[in-house]
């Protein structure tokens, strides 16, 4: 029978004993790490979140403690009273190596089972274990450093905004599905049949309202949900730094937010970092690095040749010009004598991935060209190209021929694989990086007609709004996105709050006055009654822990995460419920002949 705790209270932490401490009697609690036996000693690594603390039981103080003490086991949960005391071998590379309690009493509060995972800082069990036992998964100090981590984020977050003149309000959770971007997640009511609330993609539509409301600046960290399609790294649910403020324009916003992430990295990391971040246009972006999420942290930017071999011989160039496409190359320096050409081979693969057809390339060596398609172009066009490229010995230049965005996919993720192969990667460089001046709409294919590549509620440039009526493709977004290192950290804009002109961009992509008061119809009634020009921004949490913490996945950086199919190992879930709760709410399930 698992004993009590009646009469004895913890007086430290595990991790947070010191030389004060020595010679005290202290009160200490937790997990069984190990226990290690030495004849009439017994020594057991006591781990609670803050470290390990070795406690040593001695016969010749008290046997029957001793005794008592092999009944030890990984896991168990027990409380010790001891004295601390200096250690005779201290271990230098524990935080808490310096010292040892010496046992008086011992409670056995709980026994555990052999776990399935080890509790270990680096362990070899498959990811899947560890998200089913995520319990067990989350006793481990790298996983509770994490989350401690996250914490103090989110907590800097609270106090900055709050010192900014924010006001954290919550928005709710069952909402009206407004459907554009992501599905919605639908919750089926039970008092209106046939009626369903959704989960909310973001707060948008909520703090933009907040801002007819009169608060001015508004802050929260908001849980959002998306029913997206099979991707790696993302979750139907995850959290944002969401924030609005009213009476701005684009560059009241960057600075709060470049103030933000100066707080928390300093006061979280130590870090300091240098602000105001540089800034780059979309078209820039997309030119230099074929991303709208540039990795700034090496070189290799994409480089145009087109007009050099707009009338080459070589077809797969020349044909792609004449279709309207481009032909451009990245040189990865060094790498024409580094790799061999089945290495070469394996970054065609990589291209073909983001839809180009192939890759030619060129190793340039001492007076000598390696590749497969020189043949067809001039001197004057090999030497125009290698004098663009900055080619010298020992280079290898790889081209990508095709529509411009297949150029700039392709060639933009080839530089991030070749990085990598490169170690250029530096992780402790944080390139943060403005990217601006998003387009405002991109045409699908699919439905044949303009989308938002934001929101419908994100302002164009203002010297931009008569293209509208000419050339839509061409209207630039009061939009913004902040990156690091690559990976996008947050995204947000200036919003519409001119009724006349929110409804021609409805009317440019399509939507009707009807359709819009159906989707929209209690924003569009607020505007009515006066709504200041607002702007805002939010920003990953989760994407944000993850790069502090060095980590791979936002999974290691979330509690209980969902796997790539949105499910979680640990509950079970999503799950079937009983008939009585579908009558209930009215519904009836079909559930296709493949998955019964």
């Amino acid at each position: 029978m698992a004993e009590k705790l009646t009469g004895l209270k913890r007086t430290h932490m595990c991790g947070e004993v010191s030389d004060l401490d020595v010679g005290h009697e202290i009160v200490v609690m937790g997990w069984v790490q190990r226990r290690r036996e030495l004849g009439k000693l017994i020594f057991v690594d006591l781990r609670d979140r803050t470290g390990i603390l070795q406690i040593v039981f001695k016969s010749e103080l008290d046997s029957e403690l001793h005794s008592k003490a092999l009944q030890l086991r990984n896991e168990y949960v027990i409380a010790v009273r001891g004295v601390l005391q200096i250690r005779e071998d201290i271990n230098p590379n524990l935080k808490t190596g310096k010292w040892e309690v010496v046992a008086k009493e011992l409670r056995i509060l709980s026994k555990a089972d052999t776990p399935p995972i080890h509790i270990e800082d680096v362990v070899d069990t498959s990811e899947a274990t560890r998200l089913k036992y995520r319990y067990l998964d989350l006793r481990r100090p790298v996983m509770q450093k994490n989350l401690m981590l996250r914490h103090r984020v989110a907590k800097v977050a609270r106090d900055y905004f709050d010192e900014k003149g924010f006001i954290e309000i919550e928005t709710p959770v069952l909402i009206k599905s407004t459907p554009e971007g992501a599905r919605d997640y639908l919750v089926p009511s039970r008092v209106f049949p046939g009626k369903f609330f959704a989960l909310p993609q973001s707060p948008q539509l909520f703090k933009q309202i907040l801002m007819v409301s009169g608060f001015d600046r508004y802050f929260q960290i908001a849980k959002c949900f998306r029913d997206e399609d099979l991707r790696a790294d993302r979750q139907p649910e995850f959290t944002q730094i969401d924030l609005e403020m009213s009476f701005v324009d684009i560059p009241d916003v960057l600075e709060v937010c470049e103030g933000f992430l100066k707080r928390v990295y300093g006061e979280v990391l130590g870090i300091d970092i240098d602000i105001p971040f540089p800034r780059m246009t979309y078209a820039e972006a997309m030119e230099r690095f074929g991303s709208d999420k540039p990795d700034t942290r090496f070189g290799m930017e994409l480089v145009n040749v087109s007009d050099i071999v707009k009338n080459s011989a070589f077809k797969v160039f020349s044909g792609a010009i004449e279709n309207g496409g481009s032909v451009r190359a990245i040189n990865a320096k060094g790498c024409g004598s580094k790799f061999s050409r089945k290495e070469i081979d394996a970054l065609t693969d990589v291209v073909k991935t983001y839809g180009a057809k192939g890759m030619a390339w060129i190793a340039v060596e001492d007076g000598n060209l390696r590749s497969s398609f020189t043949k067809f172009l001039t001197d004057e066009e090999i030497h125009g190209i290698l004098k663009r490229v900055q080619a010298e010995p020992g280079d290898l230049i790889c081209f990508v021929a095709d529509s411009d965005s297949i150029v700039f996919d392709a060639l933009g993720h080839l530089r991030l694989e070749i990085a990598k192969k490169l170690n250029l990667l530096d992780e402790n460089k944080n390139n943060f990086l403005w990217v601006t001046e998003f387009p405002l709409l991109e045409y699908d294919d699919e439905e044949k007609r303009w989308v938002a590549k934001h929101h419908p509620f994100t302002s164009p440039m203002d010297e931009d709004i008569p293209l509208l009526d000419t050339d839509p493709g061409k209207v630039r977004a009061k939009a913004y996105d902040i990156v690091l290192n690559g990976i996008e950290l947050g995204g947000g804009s200036i919003r519409i709050h001119d009724q006349e002109l929110q409804k021609k961009i409805f009317n440019v992509i399509g939507i009707s006055d009807e359709e819009a008061q159906r989707r929209f119809g209690f924003l569009l009634e607020a505007f009515r009654y006066g709504t200041p020009p607002h702007g805002g921004l939010a920003f990953g949490l989760d994407r944000m822990v993850m790069l502090m913490a060095k980590c791979d996945s936002i999974r290691d950086v979330i509690a209980f995460p969902k796997v790539q199919n949105s499910s979680c190992l640990m509950t079970g879930a999503p799950d079937f419920v009983d008939e009585k709760q579908l009558e209930e709410l009215h519904i009836r399930t079909v559930i296709p002949e493949d998955e019964k």
